[in-house]
């Protein structure tokens, strides 16, 4: 990971709420986990009007409050730029660390359109036939009885399985992206690709190997060269458990009477391309507004991402190439929800006003939660007076 960007002048706001109550919870004596305060915190790049960042604020500690989440960081961002950063609660509740827009989190399944704009990327090169076997870029995944292209795989047609239950937690080191499908690689496809939708976080897995035979390079080179640096993302990497990573949050989940206990240990090096990276909130925003604002790919190439795919029996899915796709209110978005142990996030976007919404939290199983929440606050930041 690189050094911590420097964060311009913060904005200092106080509150307290109490999380949802948990029963029989054990901890330090000073910290009570049936009750923990957060306080919030704002820093500004080009901030939204005071007002409108204080809607979004209460919103956000609402949220927390009927969840019971430690701790959240968000970033928005419009017009091209970073408008809002802002982190509620805990990083750590045991020691009582706050989190800051900087903490650094899993990003879960918030990794796939990373790892989607990487793929569209090389196929606009001309680099990767996306309706081509993915043998012909990855060997380390035998050939099938049917075609399992990167075209399906970016939809969640592929065929690919998902997880069976006894796989999770991994708590073994994958030293590569290929070593991370021999989980899955010798088993049959679920169904014939494109005949169905599934969606298999394995299938990403695949596709990231891909990307590494049609790049010639490992998957994290492409990432960093291709992704992270035009973006300007300069804390988002692929986790590595044993490294010192500084603000680096704790991840927690509810235990079964409903206390606040922390993750089990799970190491992620099995599925980077799928949901093994980490990062910051406004690293995720620096991506959305590279997308959004063709930086990434070009107008082309980002609309057959934001466009619904149909199975081959022409029924319209959910996912475009990388993304959940929909409308609401007449506006389209497009999103997509990350969890797993430790944490829970979200990216959203509204590609047609290029409005971008991060969030990323230290509890498992609130994704759902979280895209009302992204609707709400980007409700927020398009109002009439957050414009003023």
């Amino acid at each position: 990971m690189r050094p911590p960007r420097l964060l311009p002048t913060a904005l200092a706001a106080a509150a307290a709420v109490a999380a949802v109550p948990a029963a029989g919870a054990d901890g330090p004596a000073a910290l009570d986990t049936r009750a923990v305060r957060v306080d919030p915190q704002v820093s500004s790049v080009h901030a939204l009007p005071m007002e409108v960042a204080g809607a979004i604020r209460a919103a956000v500690a609402d949220e927390m409050t009927r969840h019971g989440i430690p701790g959240l960081s968000l970033a928005l961002g419009g017009a091209g730029e970073l408008r809002l950063e802002t982190a509620v609660g805990w990083a750590s509740v045991e020691n009582e660390v706050k989190a800051t827009p900087e903490t650094v989190y899993r990003l879960a399944s918030v990794s796939k359109p990373m790892t989607a704009v990487a793929a569209l990327q090389l196929a606009a090169k001309g680099r990767l036939d996306l309706d081509a076997a993915a043998w012909r870029y990855c060997p380390a995944y035998p050939p099938k009885p049917w075609v399992v292209t990167a075209r399906l795989l970016l939809s969640h047609q592929g065929g690919v399985r998902g997880y069976r239950p006894s796989e999770r937690p991994q708590t073994r080191r994958f030293a590569s992206v290929a070593e991370g499908l021999a989980l899955f690689a010798e088993d049959p496809l679920a169904y014939e690709p494109g005949s169905s939708v599934a969606y298999t976080t394995y299938g990403y897995c695949l596709l990231g190997c891909v990307v590494e035979g049609a790049a010639g390079q490992t998957f994290a080179d492409v990432l960093r060269e291709q992704v992270f640096d035009p973006a300007g993302m300069t804390r988002t990497a692929p986790e590595n458990l044993q490294a010192l990573v500084p603000h680096r949050a704790s991840g927690y989940r509810r235990g079964p009477t409903g206390e606040l206990v922390n993750s089990p240990l799970a190491d992620m090096s099995y599925k980077v391309p799928g949901g093994g990276l980490v990062g910051t909130a406004p690293d995720v925003v620096r991506f959305g507004l590279a997308l959004v604002n063709r930086r990434l790919l070009s107008r082309a190439m980002l609309e057959q991402m934001l466009t619904p795919q149909r199975t081959r029996a022409g029924r319209v899915t959910g996912f475009g190439l990388g993304l959940a796709v929909g409308q609401r209110g007449g506006r389209r978005e497009a999103w997509h929800l990350g969890g797993q142990e430790q944490v829970s996030t979200i990216f959203y976007i509204r590609p047609d006003s290029g409005l971008v919404v991060a969030m990323l939290s230290n509890l498992e199983q609130v994704q759902a939660p979280l895209l009302d929440l992204a609707r709400r606050v980007a409700d927020l930041a398009e109002s009439e007076r957050a414009y003023r």
